[in-house]
């Protein structure tokens, strides 16, 4: 296979990525990141094409698949630190941990940042996208959209995120869950990446919050799909967590259950080699074990076309969903070596303001708010 060899459908889709999305300028740095997997080279293949095609200056770089515990290649990281306009992550797994940040961290104010992707973007030197585990049929399906609508439903969302002090969410199968999120800023992934400091998934589609440290209290019942330590999957036997302060306390349910517990014991065993190869201080050590289990994050799908297919890249996109991620939040203040998300079907959703009024803003997956 050349680097021309994509499919229209797939050709299409990198063009609406660069043009509509990045909004590419002439002669701005592209570099890619991908690995030897057929599905997201053809992407990057189709990429580089339309980087090329529309006056910007493309690398591809190939590394192996990274899971969300393996480290990032030196040679990758290296590429990363030239700061290239744009940088682009097309992994079948993850990008990979920056083993020298781990070690010792970028600090911007009270922030601390692990990898040099989010330092740089943090502190908006960049901008660009990343589409862990894309396969080829979600591309054609999810990134060609109407990207206008999405940016309508996101930006409401976060107008009344942004007021809330808490969130109030209950499902069919049995969440009740309060979020604490006072103080917290909302993220919008709407596909509208255009400016330096600006990035997230394609394909896009969700509004996004940090919790507030140690304010949420409840069940959350997942039964949608969630991610593991090396893949994601559809869940068959629901998973319920009982979370008290902020921290996922209990987990019990099936076999699916039972492999969300042994990820977190291998997250765990990751913060202890760390420490033992001295890339890490106790400190950061006992903050790794004990942010596993912390809420990072509320989302709620936008993206029209996604559906639960157990690829969570397009799962925590879909329509009528919600998901609450457990480990390391966007906010930067709660460390962990995992990012955990599982989703919740047919929710509904309640926002709390700081005089005590309420609002309903999705009823049984159903969004209830004026754009």
């Amino acid at each position: 296979m050349t680097i021309f060899e994509a499919k229209p459908d797939i050709y299409q889709g990198a063009v609406t990525a660069i043009t509509e999305v990045i909004g590419l300028k002439k002669d701005e740095r592209v570099l890619i990141i991908t690995n030897p997997d057929k599905d997201v080279s053809e992407i990057s293949s189709a990429l580089y094409q339309a980087v090329q095609s529309h006056g910007g200056r493309p690398v591809l770089v190939y590394q192996p698949k990274k899971s969300q515990l393996d480290l990032c290649e030196d040679a990758v990281l290296g590429a990363i630190e030239k700061e290239p306009e744009i940088i682009i992550s097309m992994s079948a797994g993850k990008l990979g941990k920056d083993r020298f940040r781990i070690e010792k961290p970028y600090k911007e104010g009270k922030k601390k940042y692990d990898h040099i992707f989010h330092y740089l973007l943090g502190t908006k030197k960049i901008r660009g996208f990343w589409s862990p585990g894309v396969t080829t049929d979600i591309w054609a399906r999810t990134v060609p959209i109407t990207y206008s609508r999405v940016r309508k439903e996101a930006a409401a969302l976060k107008r009344i995120l942004d007021r809330a002090v808490r969130v109030k969410i209950i499902s069919p199968q049995g969440t009740d869950m309060t979020i604490g999120i006072k103080g917290r800023e909302t993220k919008v992934d709407d596909g509208n990446f255009t400016e330096p400091g600006n990035g997230g998934n394609l394909p896009c589609g969700e509004a996004f919050i940090s919790p507030e440290l140690g304010a949420s209290n409840g069940t959350i019942v997942f039964d949608g799909s969630i991610s593991l330590f090396d893949e994601d999957i559809v869940i068959k036997e629901p998973i319920t967590c009982k979370v008290i302060d902020g921290f996922v306390t209990e987990i019990t349910g099936g076999k699916e259950a039972g492999k969300l517990r042994e990820t977190l014991k291998r997250s765990n065993e990751n913060a202890g080699k760390f420490y033992n190869e001295g890339k890490i201080d106790e400190n950061a050590r006992a903050d790794y074990i004990k942010n596993a289990r912390n809420l990072g994050e509320l989302g709620i799908g936008l993206n029209p076309e996604a559906i639960i297919s157990g690829n969570m890249l397009e799962d925590e996109k879909a329509y009528h969903t919600c998901h609450i991620a457990m480990g390391s939040n966007y906010d930067n203040d709660a460390p962990a070596l995992t990012h955990l998300d599982g989703l919740i079907r047919d929710p509904t959703m309640t926002a709390v303001f700081e005089d005590g009024s309420e609002q309903v803003f999705m009823r049984n997956g159903e969004l209830q708010m004026e754009l």
